[in-house]
C-alpha cells in the first residue's frame, strides 16, 4: 500500500479535473466516485507511510 501512494494521488487528480471540471458527459457522475475512492486510499496510504516507517513497527513471528 505504501508504494501505491504516488498512483493514488495522480489517479484522484486525474479523476477530479474530469468529474468536477464542468465537463457534462456519461462518465462525470462515475469519474466522482473514482475520485472520491482514490482520494480516501491516498490518504490511508499517506497515514502507513507515516505510521509504519520503521521496519521494527512490522510484527514478527515467534516460534515455540
Amino acid at each position: 500500500m505504501k508504494r501505491l501512494t504516488l498512483p493514488f494521488l495522480i489517479i484522484a487528480i486525474l479523476t477530479g479535473v474530469y468529474g468536477f471540471g464542468g465537463f457534462n458527459l456519461w462518465g462525470t457522475e462515475a469519474s466522482r466516485v473514482l475520485f472520491l475512492i482514490s482520494a480516501d486510499l491516498f490518504v490511508v496510504s499517506l497515514f502507513a507511510k507515516f505510521l509504519f516507517r520503521k521496519r521494527a513497527h512490522v510484527a514478527q513471528r515467534i516460534e515455540s
